[in-house]
């Protein structure tokens, strides 16, 4: 891979609580991952970081009903130990609306971070829900974007929260001065998530949990043509590693202008940084 700065928009360090939750067992089956013993220091993904050749990681906390699996306050560690490295993204809990909005406004205006995040298949509920709307209104407020997964899901849980078609593409128009940054590049919709983007000015596809090896071909193509500013590399760290995620990227055929966009311009942009 040519020398060039990169950006992954997807990545959350691996606390034990998140890491060995049940719903990840089919993917410790997939990639041979063991349930872990012991809780593994930030610098472990830093150093992943750099084996990859990455520059920056957006790092995530994560918010389910049960709670959270990685807290907010966690990741403002991570990126205090790692300020150069790590940028923070927000989540919070759908199901107390008035404490989550508080919690974002606290995560941006006091601990600096970039974006908010909210799996939809750990609620089991898509983003058309009302629960997410207070959310939604306070990211345009911020002026942040929110960070979404579309296409199936590799946990044990239903796959239907992560359709492009309805609920990005509905979320979209009643949000139009809304950020949505859709990752996970919505196989097996991969059309329909391109569709969306490509008609909503607000909507972006992110690479994470795919390896440059398995870009859908559509994807690819989008990316050389109208897409160029639309898709962002992403890992979805520790699932697969940076450098495992970047291998075969060279044979993508991309120019210099659209792999130095995908890579970190766009992330740039998009995200403030």
């Amino acid at each position: 891979m040519n020398n060039t700065s990169v950006i992954d928009v997807w990545m959350q360090h691996p606390t034990l609580r998140f890491i060995n939750l049940p719903i990840f067992e089919s993917l410790r089956r997939w990639t041979g991952m063991e349930t872990l013993k012991e809780e593994i220091p930030i610098d472990f993904t830093v150093a992943a970081m750099d084996q990859g050749g990455v520059d920056k990681g957006l790092i995530c906390s994560w918010w389910g009903p049960q709670g959270a699996h990685i807290t907010n306050d966690e990741v403002a560690g991570f990126v205090r130990k790692f300020p150069d490295r790590l940028i923070g993204i927000a989540s919070a809990d759908l199901y107390r609306p008035m404490a989550a909005v508080r919690e974002l406004r606290r995560c941006v205006h006091e601990l600096g971070f970039k974006g908010l995040r909210v799996v939809q298949w750990l609620w089991d509920i898509p983003v058309t829900d009302r629960r997410y709307y207070p959310l939604f209104a306070e990211c345009v407020e911020l002026g942040i974007p929110v960070c979404l997964q579309v296409g199936h899901t590799g946990p044990l849980c239903p796959s239907e929260p992560g359709r492009p078609i309805p609920y990005i593409d509905v979320a979209a128009i009643e949000f139009p001065e809304l950020t949505f940054v859709c990752g996970h590049i919505g196989y097996p919709w991969t059309t329909e998530m391109i569709d969306v983007a490509t008609k909503h000015p607000n909507v972006y596809i992110d690479t994470s949990a795919y390896t440059a090896k398995r870009y859908p071909p559509e994807l690819v193509a989008y990316m050389k043509t109208n897409g160029k500013k639309k898709v962002l590399f992403g890992t979805n760290y520790p699932m697969i590693t940076p450098k495992k995620c970047l291998e075969g990227l060279d044979s993508l055929g991309l120019d210099e202008e659209t792999r130095n966009l995908f890579l970190h311009g766009n992330a740039r942009r998009i995200f403030g940084l």
